[in-house]
């Protein structure tokens, strides 16, 4: 097995100069260069134990993750988000830990992760409470989709998502316009609630309590519910934003199912723009969050919190931008 000795013999440096180069500290860019290209010419792979000792870090982040759908990490906006995040996590070495989904936020899984070693916690999880947040501890914490008051939060702009989708149904000759909404104890769902009411009331419209109904927490089951709710009432919406695109799939079925047509008879516009939004008949017109780039702002976060041993407080809420993605599921009123 080729050691760090090999490398130093082959590129003619001390061991220490190139244990310097491996963990990005600072030496000569001709140094760092010759012993870059004896470590790929020895195929060197770095023994994890022995970084972890030379560099007084486990290289490992510990992922809370938490939905009520029951369907882990296969959920399809999450399952990206962390994707995002492991990609750059990745770029810096670090290994992601899963804690089980059923220890939930409160003191154990603390206790667990700091048994563990972790160097840093992200936290994918926007409902229930939060114990973790709660406890004075040390290790670096980022949240993704859950606004708290510790520093360091990523999550969507909920607001102007609903904005954007209620504009787009008023340009398009809607006034009598629905909102199935996720669940009133997530952030996300608070949020587009908020942000619809908002929008409605900027165009002049007025939101009827009997146009608004909780889908729950986005599942398929929820959209298909809320929206027999509307189809059952004497004067039907001709428009439905739905928090979610689950739910809006959901819904767009059972209206077919009802007789009516997509989207001449119901129009709809989901959030989120799932790989299967694209793909339904009709194609979903919705609000799309950058995933990907979520995962990326909350890891370049944590590692920055984890170099400055948690000491940075200029990171506060970092809120990332979402786009209107117009397909087929919206109708032009004469």
């Amino acid at each position: 097995m080729v050691t760090i000795y090999d490398i130093a013999e082959h590129a003619g440096y001390s061991i220490a100069t190139v244990s310097k180069a491996l963990n990005n500290k600072k030496v000569s860019e001709k140094a760092k260069q010759k012993i870059l290209d004896a470590v790929e010419e020895l195929h060197y792979t770095p023994n994890s134990s022995a970084r972890t000792l030379a560099t007084n870090k486990s290289w490992m982040i510990g992922v809370v993750f938490g939905e009520n759908l029951g369907i882990g990490i296969a959920h399809p906006f999450f399952s990206q988000v962390i994707e995002g995040f492991k990609k750059h996590a990745e770029l810096y070495n670090y290994d992601l830990l899963f804690v089980s989904r059923h220890m939930g936020l409160g003191q154990e899984t603390y206790k667990h992760l700091l048994h563990r070693g972790v160097d840093g916690i992200v936290i994918v999880q926007s409902h229930g409470e939060d114990e973790i947040g709660k406890l004075n501890h040390a290790i670096p914490t980022v949240y993704i989709d859950r606004p708290t008051n510790e520093p360091g939060t990523v999550y969507s702009d909920n607001l102007t998502g609903s904005k954007l989708a209620v504009n787009h149904l008023v340009e398009n000759g809607h006034t009598k316009i629905a909102h199935i909404m996720g669940e009133q104890t997530t952030f996300a769902g608070i949020e587009r609630a908020k942000g619809f009411k908002k929008a409605m009331r900027e165009q002049g419209l007025p939101v009827r309590e009997e146009y608004l109904v909780d889908g729950g927490f986005y599942s398929h089951a929820g959209g298909r519910e809320a929206m027999i709710r509307l189809l059952s009432l004497n004067d039907r919406p001709t428009a439905v934003y739905v928090a979610g695109d689950v739910m809006a799939i959901a819904a767009m079925k059972v209206t077919k199912e009802w007789g009516l047509r997509v989207p001449e008879d119901i129009s709809f516009v989901g959030f989120d723009d799932i790989k299967l939004a694209k793909h339904v008949d009709p194609a979903l017109t919705t609000i799309r969050q950058d995933k990907g780039l979520i995962g990326q702002q909350a890891a370049i976060i944590l590692l920055d919190k984890i170099n400055t041993q948690g000491s940075t407080q200029n990171v506060d809420k970092k809120m990332v931008p979402v786009s209107l993605i117009k397909r087929d599921s919206v109708h032009r009123l004469a």
